[in-house]
């Protein structure tokens, strides 16, 4: 007779804690009054929790917020990636890494 083995068990997956998504709405709430971000998309999985930011419905993001606690030890567990792929800021803490969109808000909403 055959071994019987359990079936096996999802890994842990990776989510934003709400202070961290509230911050990270707010600014897309913020940019989306601006006129320069009209969608987003949310996506979790054992790796990472990323925050997809879209000028229009189009195919690629224009900025990926991520959140990979694997690196925690090494280059911070968070990275700003623009839309062709190049990483734009990475991180220990959130509010650093999102400094360059919150710049780039600000000229928008001076210029």
């Amino acid at each position: 007779m055959g071994v019987v083995m359990p079936f096996p068990k999802p890994g842990a997956q990776i989510g934003f804690e709400r202070l961290e998504l509230e911050r990270i709405l707010g600014l897309y709430g913020r940019m989306v009054a601006a006129g320069h971000w009209r969608d987003y998309a949310i996506s979790f999985d054992r790796d990472a929790a990323v925050f997809s930011a879209f000028r229009r419905a189009a195919e690629r993001p224009e900025v990926r917020i991520e959140k990979r606690p694997s690196l925690r030890q090494k280059q911070g567990q968070w990275a700003l990636i623009g839309e062709g792929g190049a990483i734009l800021k990475r991180g220990h803490d959130l509010a650093p890494v999102l400094a360059p969109i919150e710049r780039r808000l600000m000229k928008l909403v001076d210029g």
